[in-house]
């Protein structure tokens, strides 16, 4: 997952201004900081995505992200 795909996954699922609000401020335990903190730090988009969906109850069958391919095995 690009940055890119996963901004557009975070503004389709929580809204664009919501998803700018989760990214700076919203705690994810799993990662030990922000989503913003964690990109910054290098983790990985698909991880702070997927951390940013367990956290939120994202529904599984979402969690490949809207308007995005589904994983590959």
């Amino acid at each position: 997952m690009r940055l890119s795909e996963f901004r557009r996954a975070c503004a389709s699922e929580f809204g664009a201004e919501y998803a700018g609000v989760l990214l700076r401020d919203h705690w994810l335990t799993a990662l030990g900081g922000t989503a913003q903190e964690a990109l910054e730090r290098g983790v990985a988009p698909r991880e702070v995505w997927q951390a940013l969906c367990v956290d939120l109850d994202v529904p599984v069958e979402r969690r490949h992200g809207r308007g995005l391919r589904d994983p590959q095995s």
